[in-house]
């Protein structure tokens, strides 16, 4: 990834059109540049520009520049039109497959060749090439005005050779003619090149690359997702004090100052400040710490946090986009705009090979007029080595390995977004790990049990349950699923009440009980001593949470509630060790808690108690130190640092604004699946590139053939064959890609 460092100014967010490759966005981004005081990022993407700008600079001015480079922007007010939508690239696509394929079956396939077989396939390619091609020719013409070459360039070139070629031989030579036939003769010779055609090649390969194209569609439409998810979060409506009564209003018409009532279970509003009343606070949402927060008057709060105790009455202090939560959604955007997307391989290949091959072409035609030639056999040779240049294999290479990647992926609980996201797994060195919900399981859970001299472990967890049965608290209901789990059923409890921010107390079996924390017990002039009390700091001290629990004037028993590491995280650790990366916890959570959970799981570098944007700027610090960093989150907290970081593995069983905020999805809740990810992606790639050789490969051998005049409608074929079929079974090797779950 590449930051670009802003100069001081204003920040100017245009929405780009127009663009057909990752090799567009970085030449929007080379021109803006070029403006003296600007500095730009594009993301092909999210099809935006965010531009640093001085303030006496016209923003008219940027657009200006864009649209001089061949593409179109419009300025933050106006809506951007999309250049080429998925749902009209799928149209394409269907009818072009339609139509292809009979052209193939028809050239391919001697004994299907009736009369006037040729003239078919002309009507059939006609409309492939004008109408499902356009999108290619268009972005070729663009490129071509502003001296670049691209995989639209080579494309286009060679399907409108093969094409307007083969209506000349049609036409104006002998391929016209009734009975004509492409027999299998792969003999090298020269022969009358105007009874030869080749729509099949300007069929299929405008086929494949449209299929490329729009799955590539299909992934940027989703780019903005992270961003709706994340602005859908918030509370849709509220309860505000005005005139001593509650008024329901929608959330929007929230002013700074006014008092709003928050219910338990409900989300709070937006961000303020605790008037009235106590409660617990679910705030892992930016947080990322599994334990709820104790709130009470004087105490700040934040937008779409749940308050999952009692009633409260909170001033608002900000609004709309000054909110925690809009904050957070800028930082994602920012992240996704400024991931500077790498140029798709066959584009950096069409900018060495497209100008090689022109010149080859151009060169033969000299060559051939030097020497005496006929013009008719001179031009004929020029356009068989543009024809037998057209990257059929090419337009296959990545579609094929992408698709049977992406499908054992699948099978293993691996979704990988697109081609993009292949890239970065190669030189990732760094793998930060979101620690509640990825390493841990993001859930309480009763771990130990220590109790008094006297006093049975079944009888402490009977009588904790049992009290804290009655209690909507996370800690309680842990303690509750624990002794459940251990005991079976739980008595009933009388008399119970929930003491804010201390526990709870109540009678079970004609017990007085108390369970909560330390402070409960001294109201109570109940002491804790002796091996209760090293248990206590133990379980502090390794980041657990103690519940210290009471009954008939003596303390019991404490019990240990913690958020659980997940079976599987220690073996992920060392996988991703096995693959050279580094992993670092990352976590909104106390320092004794993230370091108890690192050396548990084998972790030795930990950044704790970080909120959102300091995990972006965690994540940016590791970046600007020379790493390649990979992260992995679950959380809405996780969600701008997901889309800063170069590969962003976002857990499934995580909200959906991380899940779209990442570049790879991890099905299943285990870590090691973000082993199987890089280990997939890797090979995925390493596949595409070994696509792209050989599809190459083949080509350039026949080049010699063509510039000789001696390229005949088998060879091409038998290349385009071979070549295709190598593609498709190097990336059917990817089905072979085995898990690396003990």
């Amino acid at each position: 990834m590449t930051t670009v460092e802003r100069s001081a100014g204003r920040t100017v967010e245009l929405a780009i059109t127009g663009m057909t490759c990752a090799s567009c966005a970085h030449r929007v981004e080379r021109k803006l540049n070029k403006v003296e005081g600007v500095s730009a990022s594009v993301n092909y993407a999210t099809e935006k520009a965010q531009v640093t700008a001085p303030d006496t600079l016209d923003p008219q001015r940027l657009v200006e520049v864009v649209e001089a480079a061949g593409y179109g922007a419009t300025l933050p007010s106006a809506e951007p039109e999309e250049a080429e939508p998925a749902d009209a690239l799928r149209q394409r696509l269907l009818g072009s497959l339609a139509l292809s394929v009979p052209v193939v079956v028809l050239a391919m396939v001697p004994v299907t060749q009736f009369t006037y077989w040729q003239w078919i396939s002309l009507v059939l390619a006609a409309p492939v090439v004008a109408w499902g091609g356009w999108p290619l020719h268009r972005a070729a013409w663009l490129n071509l005005r502003h001296g670049a070459a691209t995989m639209d360039t080579l494309v286009s070139m060679g399907t409108l050779a093969a094409f307007l070629w083969s209506l000349y031989a049609l036409l104006f030579g002998t391929a016209g003619m009734p009975g004509m036939t492409h027999p299998f003769t792969l003999t090298i010779e020269r022969g009358d090149a105007t009874g030869s055609i080749y729509l099949e090649v300007a069929a299929a390969v405008t086929t494949f690359v449209l299929a490329g194209r729009y799955f590539e569609a299909r992934a940027k439409r989703r780019a903005g997702a992270a961003l709706r998810a994340l602005l859908e979060l918030g509370a849709k409506d509220v309860a505000v004090l005005r005139g001593g009564a509650e008024v329901r209003v929608p959330t929007s018409q929230l002013a700074v100052g006014d008092r709003f009532v928050v219910r338990p279970g409900e989300k709070i509003a937006t961000d303020g400040v605790v008037e009235d009343g106590g409660s617990a606070v679910d705030a892992s949402m930016l947080t990322g710490e599994s334990v709820p927060v104790e709130v009470g008057p004087g105490d700040p709060v934040v937008g779409a946090t749940v308050n999952v105790g009692g009633r409260l009455v909170v001033r608002a202090t900000q609004v709309g986009s000054d909110t925690q939560l809009a904050q957070m959604a800028r930082m994602v955007e920012e992240a996704q705009t400024g991931k500077a997307q790498v140029q798709r391989l066959a584009d950096r290949i069409s900018a060495v090979f497209v100008p090689i091959v022109i010149g080859l072409a151009l060169l033969t035609l000299l060559g051939w007029l030097l020497a005496g030639e006929p013009v008719t056999a001179a031009f004929t040779a020029a356009v068989a080595v543009l024809i037998i240049a057209c990257p059929c294999a090419m337009g296959l290479a990545t579609p094929t390995a992408l698709l049977v990647g992406t499908g054992r992926g699948a099978q293993l609980g691996v979704l990988i977004k697109g081609p993009q996201a292949l890239e970065s797994t190669r030189s990732v060195d760094t793998v930060v790990l979101d620690k509640t919900g990825t390493v841990t399981t993001g859930r309480m859970q009763l771990l130990d049990v220590r109790t008094a001299e006297g006093t049975e472990r079944a009888g402490a967890l009977r009588v904790a349950g049992a009290v804290e049965n009655a209690s909507e608290h996370p800690i309680a209901r842990a303690i509750t699923a624990g002794a459940r789990q251990e005991v079976g059923e739980l008595p009933e409890v009388v008399d119970f009440a929930n003491l804010e921010g201390l526990g709870v107390q109540g009678v079970v079996e004609g017990r007085a009980v108390l369970a909560g924390r330390a402070a409960l017990l001294q109201q109570w002039d109940l002491h804790l001593d002796g091996p209760l009390s090293e248990a206590k700091a133990a379980a502090e001290a390794e980041g657990g949470t103690a519940v210290v629990l009471a009954w008939d004037g003596a303390v019991r028993a404490v019990l240990v509630v913690a958020d659980a590491v997940k079976p599987g995280s220690q073996q992920a650790i060392s996988q991703l060790r096995a693959l050279g990366l580094t992993p670092v916890l990352l976590t909104g959570d106390n320092a004794a808690v993230a370091d108890a959970v690192a050396a548990q799981v084998g972790i030795d570098e930990v950044i704790a108690e970080v909120l959102p944007a300091e995990k972006v700027e965690a994540v940016k610090r590791l970046q600007r130190d020379g790493k390649v960093v990979a992260m992995v989150g679950d959380g809405v907290n996780d969600a701008a640092a997901l889309a800063q970081a170069d590969l962003g593995l976002s857990m499934g069983t995580g909200t959906d604004i991380a899940i779209e905020a990442g570049d790879l999805t991890l099905v299943r809740g285990d870590l090691r699946a973000a082993v199987d990810a890089i280990r997939l992606s890797r090979r995925t790639l390493t596949t595409i590139r070994g696509n792209m050789f050989w599809a190459l490969a083949y080509n350039v051998a026949a080049l010699p053939l063509a510039a000789a005049g001696l390229l005949n409608p088998m060879i091409a074929g038998a290349a385009m064959a071979f070549s295709s079929l190598f593609v498709v079974g190097n990336s059917l090797r990817l089905r072979r890609f085995r898990t690396s779950v003990a």
